[in-house]
């Protein structure tokens, strides 16, 4: 399973029409839905909403109904992109960056999903269930914590659903070791790790040109997440996104159901690659005027946390490093482990049992594990994630998102899940400044993690 870069994507994104110029079968519905069509709003529609909208824009199942988005040149993108497939041009709400309330006011529409950038997650998720309406949302981490506590107790008093649109948790090497978990393979688990360990530098800076071709430019002179995303690096430091890595292990040990994070500690390296990376670019240098901006955030960022049942994770944020990409996962029982290497694909990585590895303290044949337990998801699936982004991962996550709306079931990672993963940041931060102090994760599912029970990997309905 190949790895679709962020970067590729933008490159693709900038000539749409030859990107998707080859249009897949629309996807079947499957049997036994309540609801025949979900009637969708899109709110934030750049390069990674418009990798959701191509997903939704292959289904029968799914309606676009409108898009708001104030890029007027991201919303004229997205619709080429659902002319290509023939469907009826949604509606636009390009009227600066609060127009999304005029369009969460469409009657009848059934839900949103949110691609906007970091800072307006929250608030548009807390307009949605609101309005009524479902919410999708993308990952990252909260601006405050108190954003956390909002939106749980948003989607409690309206009974409005919300689901963490957590693609990794999808990866097809993270599902068939999420099912040798839950088969007990690796016996009892101690310890995990997981990050996000990937080059955004081409990501973070561009020329500014409608291509985002190669450059040191961010903020209003630069294009796509560079125009937003580098501030971040700018004025914060912390685990900046942490639901890649912690999302998929947290599925392994049933957090929020049945465990919890109690606490953690983060510290962080000095900030140097960026300022490199403008000082050594043909197009910055060390006159550039951003090669005088002071980067906060370090160029590495550690995370340790505790959970009441006894296992401790590791959160790693590199992005602004020179490395190939990868997530950097370790999954570690009393009878085993598993470390990732996603770089080689599915069958990639190092594994070893203790009571099934043909030799002692020597890694063992990954390959066959990984197609002995290939999660029932993908095995169902295969065919209709082929060509979806980040090596299928997004039409599964798309997917379970729109199944559960047919179906009037609950989203297989919630409210709860949404607001532990996204209050790593902001009490990552906290641990940085006070120079890595113990900081108490919340309980945002106020005791309720001690009776719900495990649902995710656990069905093939969706």
């Amino acid at each position: 399973m190949s790895t679709y870069s962020r970067r590729q994507f933008i490159r693709d994104a900038a000539v749409t029409g030859a990107a998707i110029s080859a249009i897949n079968t629309p996807l079947k519905v499957l049997a036994a839905e309540k609801k025949q069509v979900v009637r969708l709003g899109m709110i934030g529609v750049g390069l990674r909403g418009q990798s959701h909208l191509d997903q939704m824009l292959k289904r029968t199942d799914v309606e676009i109904v409108a898009m708001a988005d104030p890029d007027k040149g991201m919303i004229a993108m997205a619709q080429k992109l659902v002319a290509q497939y023939n469907k009826k041009a949604p509606l636009e709400f390009t009227n600066g960056p609060h127009d999304y309330q005029n369009l969460l006011k469409i009657d009848g529409m059934d839900a949103v999903l949110i691609a906007s950038p970091w800072e307006w997650h929250i608030e548009q998720a807390f307009a949605a269930v609101n309005a009524g309406k479902m919410a999708g949302v993308e990952v990252c981490g909260a601006i405050k914590l108190q954003d956390c506590w909002d939106i749980v107790q948003a989607v409690e008093k309206t009974k409005v659903p919300v689901m963490m649109m957590e693609n990794v948790c999808y990866r097809r090497d993270v599902m068939a070791v999420l099912n040798m978990v839950q088969q007990g393979l690796f016996g009892e688990l101690l310890h995990l790790q997981g990050g996000y360990e990937h080059d955004l530098r081409e990501v973070l800076f561009n020329d500014g040109t409608p291509q985002g071709g190669p450059g040191v430019e961010f903020g209003d002179k630069g294009f796509s997440e560079a125009k937003w995303r580098t501030n971040h690096y700018v004025n914060r430091n912390g685990e900046l996104y942490p639901t890649h890595g912690l999302g998929p292990v947290a599925t392994m040990i049933d957090l929020n159901r049945g465990n919890r994070l109690t606490t953690l500690s983060s510290v962080s390296t000095k900030s140097l690659g960026l300022h490199r990376f403008i000082v050594n670019n043909p197009k910055g240098g060390p006159n550039h005027p951003n090669a005088k901006v002071k980067f906060k955030e370090g160029d590495i960022v550690t995370t340790q946390m505790q959970t009441t049942n006894g296992e401790t994770i590791v959160l790693t944020h590199d992005t602004s490093s020179p490395r190939p990409y990868n997530l950097g996962f370790r999954v570690q029982g009393t009878n085993g482990l598993w470390i990732d290497n996603h770089a080689g694909g599915f069958s990639e990585g190092l594994i070893y049992f203790e009571d099934k590895s043909l030799k002692k303290h020597e890694w063992e044949n990954t390959k066959a594990y990984m197609e002995q337990y290939d999660h029932p998801l993908w095995k169902r699936f295969e065919k209709d994630a082929e060509g979806a982004g980040h090596g299928g991962m997004d039409f599964f996550v798309d997917n379970a998102f729109i199944e559960c709306i047919k179906r009037d079931a609950a989203f297989p990672l919630d409210v709860y899940d949404l607001a532990t993963w996204y209050s790593i940041t902001p009490l990552s931060e906290k641990s940085i400044a006070e120079g890595g102090t113990l900081q108490h994760i919340p309980d945002f599912t106020n005791g309720k993690w001690q009776t719900r029970k495990p649902v995710f990997g656990r069905s093939s309905e969706y």
